[in-house]
């Protein structure tokens, strides 16, 4: 019995410690909430005139934009910088128009008050502008303002944008007509050539294609672009971080029995494929010429032609997703001193970047043969990172005629080039660079001691004088010791870097 007593009054003793380090605990907590409620009620706003606000920018820039297109949204962070609560009493535009407009806070108002800032925190605004039509040819300036109120002190965040009036195109059918540059052109929608007409596009023009828009053919396009003033093929957002980005329209079509295209300076770029050329009944029926052209940052292909026929001159292809050149379903083709280059980087690209096909498989899984009646690549480039640049898909049932003449090629270490009526005196595998293929540059000027160097073969520029006498930007190729292979002479001239820099927004 007394065993028993002693270990119950132990138990006793232990549960009343217990209960007493828990009290304890629950007045810690208690104590702890109630300070940390005391100081936060206690916190004061800073009322110092001398109390200011300090931002992210002090100019928030939009370059140009089309009239009643919305710009990308830009954003500014406004910071209080203070160990106490700052209260902006007001933030608004200073012009409050309707061009400019703010999401404050989460909340899309173009004015708001007693907005709160934590001691050392900040809050975000976001800015978007529309551009009114003015109908005017050159860019507007617009300007407004946001305006912070916080103690007395009027602080300001200029806001500049650059707008365009336009041309617009909404899911139109176009008929016989000529485009000039007095201002853009804005597809919306698409639009369409239809057969038997003719759209002529003069020098300098701009085209600008909204999302998923596309410019079909049907008839004939006539592009008549100069070195100094191409014609422009692009997309409608025209803000820095998007003059690369591919994907951003459809692209060119030349539809089912599109003939006679003619493309000549132009730059085609930032599409899902630069130039879809389709079937023609009869390849000796030109689909395209192109000449002096430049397709570029395609999230597909650069030209994707099928069993057509097509003759390119002074082409440069380059920085495309997955193809840079692909001649599917058989037809007719010749490229004279043309550059296919690909050093695409932003996503793992697997396949070759120049296909060369005779056939399909239909919806039934029956083989259908299409002759491959010609391929001639003469003076041309075709490199990448890629170990292999050339791909080819035949079918032995059916013609696959194609040859490379003195070309720079990256291929197969296993493929047979032995063959001369199909590789006559092309360079394989070199050690080969362009001077600057990489963003922000994209040069495909051959390197400074390049194989390309002095290399065409003079018989394949001389039988295609008037269109290789000079090269993609217009420089003589007969100036110095010797004509290059590819769609670029190696010049620093003045009339090169101006053409350069008109590719670029």
């Amino acid at each position: 019995m007394a065993l028993i007593i002693k270990r119950l009054c132990k138990l006793i003793l232990y549960l009343t410690k217990i209960i007493t380090m828990k009290k304890n605990v629950i007045i810690l907590i208690i104590t702890v909430l109630s300070l940390n409620l005391w100081t936060c009620n206690n916190e004061e706003i800073i009322t110092d005139s001398g109390a200011k606000l300090e931002f992210s920018v002090d100019t928030i820039v939009f370059d140009t934009i089309f009239s009643t297109i919305g710009s990308a949204t830009k954003h500014l962070k406004v910071y209080n910088r203070h160990d106490q609560k700052i209260e902006i009493s007001r933030v608004r535009l200073a012009k409050e128009t309707q061009n400019f407009r703010l999401n404050i806070n989460g909340m899309p108002v173009n004015s708001a008050q007693e907005i709160e800032i934590a001691a050392n925190d900040s809050l975000y605004i976001f800015v978007e502008i529309t551009i009114d039509p003015n109908q005017q040819n050159m860019p507007l300036l617009v300007q407004d303002s946001i305006v912070f109120e916080t103690n007395g002190n009027m602080q300001d965040i200029d806001l500049v944008a650059w707008g365009q009036d336009a041309h617009f195109i909404d899911d139109e059918v176009i008929p016989t007509q000529t485009w000039d540059n007095e201002k853009p052109f804005l597809i919306y929608n698409s639009m369409l050539v239809p057969a038997n007409n003719t759209l002529t596009i003069r020098a300098g023009t701009q085209l600008h294609f909204h999302r998923y828009s596309r410019l079909y053919v049907e008839g004939t396009l006539i592009v008549e672009g100069t070195t100094d003033e191409p014609v422009v093929f692009q997309g409608d957002r025209l803000e820095y971080p998007y003059w690369d980005v591919p994907g951003q329209w459809t692209g060119i079509y030349l539809m089912n029995g599109s003939k006679h295209n003619n493309i000549d300076n132009a730059v085609i770029k930032n599409a899902i494929i630069g130039i879809q050329a389709d079937t023609l009944a009869d390849v000796n029926v030109p689909t395209l010429t192109l000449s002096n052209t430049r397709i570029e940052h395609c999230s597909y292909a650069g030209i994707y032609a099928q069993g057509s026929t097509i003759k390119g001159y002074n082409v440069l292809v380059d920085d495309c997703a997955e193809l840079l050149l692909a001649l599917t379903l058989g037809g007719n083709y010749e490229f004279y001193n043309s550059t296919f280059g690909n050093f695409w980087r932003h996503t793992i690209r697997q396949g070759a970047s120049v296909v060369l096909n005779n056939y399909y498989i239909d919806v039934n899984e029956n083989v259908q043969l299409r002759a491959l009646e010609n391929a001639y690549f003469g003076n041309c480039i075709v490199y990448g990172n890629n170990k292999n640049e050339i791909a080819f898909n035949f079918h032995e049932s059916t013609t696959s005629n194609f040859k490379f003449e003195n070309c720079i090629l990256r291929l197969d270490p296993e493929e047979d080039v032995s063959n001369t009526e199909q590789y006559l005196n092309c360079i394989i595998n070199p050690t080969f660079r362009f001077k600057a293929p990489y963003e922000p540059e994209y040069d495909y000027t051959p390197d400074t001691l390049s194989v390309a160097k002095d290399a065409a073969m003079m018989e394949i520029i001389n039988a295609n004088f008037e269109k290789l006498h000079t090269d993609l930007y217009g420089n003589s190729r007969l100036s110095d010791d010797g004509a290059d292979i590819g769609a670029v002479e190696r010049y620093t001239s003045r009339l090169l870097r101006l053409a350069r820099s008109l590719q670029k927004p």
